[in-house]
């Protein structure tokens, strides 16, 4: 199996080389691919130097999957190039996570779907993927009519660009990246905004909720806010079910879940900063309505919002499906 990082240089890029070391994922061959500008610096991995590659068309003669993390208008180029070529992209923009044929995976909730990947499969948003693993196991259970969410989330979430305008915002220099200085402030706004009045951060947790839990008619709706963190992204959500529950039945069922650690103290995003778990916990009953409850979910947005997921998808793939080291053929 040969692997190609696509945006190795970036935020995201740097994760899923540190997330692969950890992993210890065997391949054949790795290869590191960025824009123009980033051609010929190093990049260390497993106690090796390599040298990063201009993206190209050619890039992907010779790969049989590429973690994709460069942004939209890299993937909608190349995406198309490298899946053509035999090549399984797992994207981590929002280029393709819409389209009907194109998987959108987050392994423990929905990992075969990746198996029906046509070339391309998906990552979700970043707080998208911190809160299906919870919202699956309880519409499973108790069946989910309501879901309503209100987003924390940190400044590595927009990348470096993001880091940086709120180191600048510290030291009382004029921030360019956000529309209002981040430092010591919350932004209710990520992203652009949409004719309906939704920024284009909630539309996706919106869109992206129903398709992977496969239900076009649930009740969705967000406020996302970019809030002054480094990292880890914090989501406060209210479910209203159809079945009737008691809390510890609720408790139960999340504590019995994969990668969900429940907690009855108050989970922060330094709790999960550095984890590819799920830290959740504020467990109550929602007093306004008859089967209501309200959950407060935090993850590292880096790692399993991103990186760690995109890997998990492509573990799953190496057990599951039709990608193996070449002397296993």
């Amino acid at each position: 199996m040969n692997i190609g990082i696509v945006g190795a240089t970036g935020l995201v890029g740097q994760t899923f080389i540190k997330v692969l070391e950890e992993k210890k994922i065997k391949f054949d061959k790795i290869k590191f691919l960025a824009s123009e500008k980033s051609q010929g610096k190093d990049i260390f991995f497993n106690g090796k130097k390599y040298k990063v590659e201009k993206l190209t068309e050619e890039s992907f003669d010779d790969l049989d999957v590429a973690l994709f993390s460069a942004g939209g208008d890299v993937s909608r180029k190349f995406a198309p190039i490298a899946s053509n070529k035999g090549c399984i992209v797992i994207d981590n923009s929002s280029a393709f996570r819409m389209e009907k044929e194109v998987p959108l995976v987050v392994p423990e909730v929905n990992g075969r779907r990746s198996l029906e990947n046509k070339g391309i499969i998906s990552n979700p948003n970043c707080s998208t993927i911190q809160c299906m693993a919870p919202l699956k196991a309880l519409d499973r259970n108790f069946k989910i009519k309501r879901v309503v969410y209100s987003t924390y989330q940190a400044v590595s979430g927009s990348g470096n660009k993001g880091i940086e305008d709120m180191k600048k915002g510290i030291n009382g220099e004029e921030c360019k990246f956000y529309k209002k200085d981040i430092s010591y402030n919350c932004l209710p706004l990520i992203d652009d905004l949409l004719d309906n009045g939704y920024s284009k951060e909630e539309w996706k947790m919106i869109q992206e909720t129903k398709k992977i839990l496969e239900n076009e008619d649930l009740q969705v709706t967000a406020t996302c806010v970019r809030v002054p963190v480094w990292n880890g992204h914090g989501v406060s959500v209210n479910i209203e079910l159809e079945n009737s529950f008691n809390l510890e039945e609720i408790k139960e069922v999340l504590r019995k879940e994969k990668n969900i650690i429940l907690t009855d103290e108050i989970p922060t995003p330094k709790d999960i900063s550095g984890k590819d778990e799920i830290m959740v916990g504020r467990i109550r009953r929602d007093i306004s309505t008859e089967n209501g409850v309200s959950l407060w979910i935090v993850a590292d947005n880096i790692r399993k919002g991103a990186a760690s997921n995109a890997i998990e998808i492509l573990e799953f793939l190496m057990e599951e499906g039709n990608l193996c080291l070449k002397d296993q053929e």
